[in-house]
């Protein structure tokens, strides 16, 4: 197994618990549609060290370790995944808290006017006018639909919340990295 390079790889979920006696982990997807976790043969689990005196540890400095994905599948809202090497219940648990990373380049193809919010960071967000309404700098779900949060990304000062929604989105142009909204830099 290849490991790509950190910037490749994007934080899916973390492992809540172990699951069962076989040394399955119960994963906390950070979607509510986990369709990359659920159909990635390979993960990577970065086992991050205590923080020490309230200093938080980078993903640098954290423990990378891949994994081949035997079996992943849906259990009452969470992602259940046995994972090669992992064979019982205490190999599992040591586990927990471990943050799973995948490679960017496995996630399935997405559908037409559907996106993954990793990708919409960084796009230059526009108006229909032209004007500059800053870059995508997170991306949220209020429940109802996704919001992108635009700002400054030096600083990560934020300037709006823009609902992710079709009468809003104009265009998505993800080779240019640019987004075109119906909205008003003053609202």
């Amino acid at each position: 197994m290849n490991t790509p390079s950190l910037n490749d790889l994007i934080e899916l979920g973390a492992v809540q618990d172990a699951q069962g006696l076989q040394g399955q982990i119960k994963v906390r997807p950070h979607s509510s549609d986990p369709v990359a976790l659920l159909s990635s043969k390979e993960l990577w689990l970065s086992l991050i060290p205590r923080r020490n005196a309230g200093v938080a540890v980078s993903l640098e400095q954290a423990s990378l370790t891949p994994y081949k994905v035997r079996q992943a599948k849906m259990h009452s809202g969470a992602v259940v995944i046995a994972l090669e090497g992992i064979t019982d219940r205490d190999q599992a648990e040591a586990l927990k808290g471990a943050r799973i990373l995948v490679a960017r380049d496995v996630f399935p193809k997405a559908e037409s006017d559907s996106y993954y919010w990793v990708d919409l960071i960084g796009c230059k967000v526009i108006n229909v006018q032209g004007e500059s309404l800053g870059e995508v700098i997170d991306v949220n779900d209020n429940g109802a639909h996704g919001i992108i949060v635009t700002g400054d990304a030096q600083t990560k000062s934020i300037q709006q919340l823009i609902p992710f929604v079709k009468e809003v989105v104009q265009s998505v142009d993800l080779p240019n990295k640019l987004i075109t909204l119906d909205w008003q830099a003053d609202w």
